[in-house]
């Protein structure tokens, strides 16, 4: 009996200790690189905004990127309240289970590990092919897109075990380098006085500029820059005192990012000057490189050297957006098996306190979400990057929808904080520019993906679809539920 008394005993302290990340690991900064990576300032940059300007609302592009950092500023405002009670791992399955009960809860999380998944898999498709490209450039050498990918697969998964400090310093220097670039353009052509036509405020900022051409296309891309923010919560349980560290990296997160997209839009824009900057985008957007809208003004202004080496930043800006939804999908199912959701072996820690079983798990489903396109031979970008990227911010615009709701019932169950603009009327305001940002994404889903009616409802038709066995699942499996890490 005592020797199995002692088994039972180390199986315990195993079970605690596999259970609890790393804490004290992160302070404001090292959850900020985590969140700016995820949100691929670069890649967001060069992507999004020549198709906002094109097919957008042409010079008032910036606007749209205002109106999407004041929803996203309204929805956080809940979001940080929520995340001073409830400190775990999973952020939206716990936040949303907190309101609306374990089953949407569940399938909330299956929604955002979907998501983050996707996403993951979207961004090793352009990466692959940008490596893929400055391999043939540069050394003649003609290696695959997937090759690239699944080479990178292996480093991004040696990054993730090796613990998040490590993951955090990687991420600083390859954030800090493409958000330097961008960031001395931007205030160089604005302390000039900006292009051929002055700084163009009222051509970007004024109603009349951000309500021209179709605004709707504008504001969904640049809703869909905005994702990645709400990683903050998830690395709570690692934070240096959460409750004080989280709501600061969310806050300056938000503030940072609705700032730079907005700002280096306008310098983008003015640089080309308003009049011209629509064709010139068009122009672009023709020749199959969107990415000269943004680096022929800057290789402008800085000299052609900015050619060769932007090229580089834009792969090191996928690489890092990899590595930053790498450890946000790690810790969902870190989270999901500690809940027993999942088999609890994903809830080993590796020696760098890192879940490691569920760092595999998370690269195999990568593996398999790239697998059918190498093999399909299909073209990463217009596929694999488009279908994936248009799955991930609907799901993730879904559940901040869900959350915002689960904020409100939860604070006016709960009492635990009564101060209405942070638990009513900011939450409800963020609800419903959601609503209206899903609205526009659904409408425009074609646009987004960049392909056909038929797929674009098929991809849309997972989302729901993924919500529902993610219900369903939980209601199977109700009686095995552990508690939540937070009580």
């Amino acid at each position: 009996m005592d020797s199995q008394t002692a088994v039972d005993s180390q199986t315990a302290a195993g079970a605690s200790t596999t259970g609890k990340l790393k804490p004290n690991s992160l302070g404001v900064l090292g959850i900020l690189f985590f969140v700016l990576s995820a949100q691929a300032p670069l890649t967001g940059i060069a992507g999004s905004v020549p198709i906002s300007v094109a097919i957008g609302n042409g010079p008032g592009a910036p606007a749209a990127y205002a109106a999407a950092g004041v929803v996203t500023l309204l929805f956080s405002v809940g979001f940080v309240a929520m995340g001073r009670h409830v400190v775990n791992a999973g952020a939206f399955y716990t936040y949303i289970g907190k309101g609306l009960g374990r089953p949407l809860g569940t399938g909330s999380a299956g929604i955002a590990l979907f998501a983050y998944c996707a996403i993951q898999a979207a961004m090793y498709g352009l990466y692959g092919a940008t490596v893929s490209g400055l391999l043939a450039d540069y050394t003649g050498a003609d290696v695959p897109w997937w090759v690239c990918a699944v080479v990178t697969m292996a480093a991004v998964q040696a990054l993730g075990a090796a613990g998040i400090e490590m993951g955090a310093k990687v991420l600083a220097v390859l954030v800090l380098a493409e958000f330097s670039i961008l960031a001395v353009f931007a205030l160089v052509t604005f302390f000039k006085g900006g292009g051929p036509e002055g700084l163009g405020l009222a051509r970007s900022f004024s109603p009349e500029a951000a309500l021209e051409g179709a605004p709707g296309v504008a504001l969904m891309f640049a809703v869909a820059s905005m994702v990645g923010f709400e990683a903050t919560a998830i690395y709570g349980e690692e934070a240096r005192e959460p409750r004080r560290t989280v709501p600061r990296a969310t806050y300056l997160a938000v503030a940072l990012v609705t700032g730079f997209f907005a700002f280096t839009s306008w310098m983008l824009i003015s640089a080309h000057g308003a009049s011209n900057a629509t064709a010139a985008a068009g122009r672009a957007l023709e020749s199959g490189d969107s990415t000269g809208f943004v680096f022929a003004p800057i290789a402008d202004l800085f000299g052609p050297w900015v050619n060769d080496v932007l090229p580089f930043l834009l792969a090191t800006s996928l690489f890092a957006g990899v590595l930053a939804f790498h450890n946000s999908a790690n810790r969902y199912l870190f989270s999901l098996s500690r809940d027993g959701l999942l088999p609890r072996r994903l809830t080993s820690l590796n020696r760098h306190h890192s879940p490691g079983v569920a760092g595999w798990v998370q690269t195999a489903v990568a593996v398999l979400l790239v697998a059918p396109f190498a093999l399909a031979g299909k073209d990463p970008v217009l596929t694999l990057f488009s279908w994936g990227s248009g799955v991930a911010v609907l799901g993730i615009m879904l559940l901040y929808f869900l959350t915002s709701v689960s904020v409100l019932v939860f604070f006016r169950r709960e009492r635990l904080d009564t101060r209405p603009w942070n638990t009513l009327v900011a939450p409800a305001l963020g609800a419903l520019g959601i609503v209206g940002a899903i609205w526009l994404v659904v409408e425009n889903f074609t646009t987004l993906i960049g392909g056909e009616q038929s797929t674009a409802t098929w991809l849309e038709l997972t989302v729901p679809a993924v919500l529902l066995a993610g219900v369903i699942a939980a209601r199977l499996t109700r009686d095995r539920l552990a508690p939540t890490a937070d009580g």
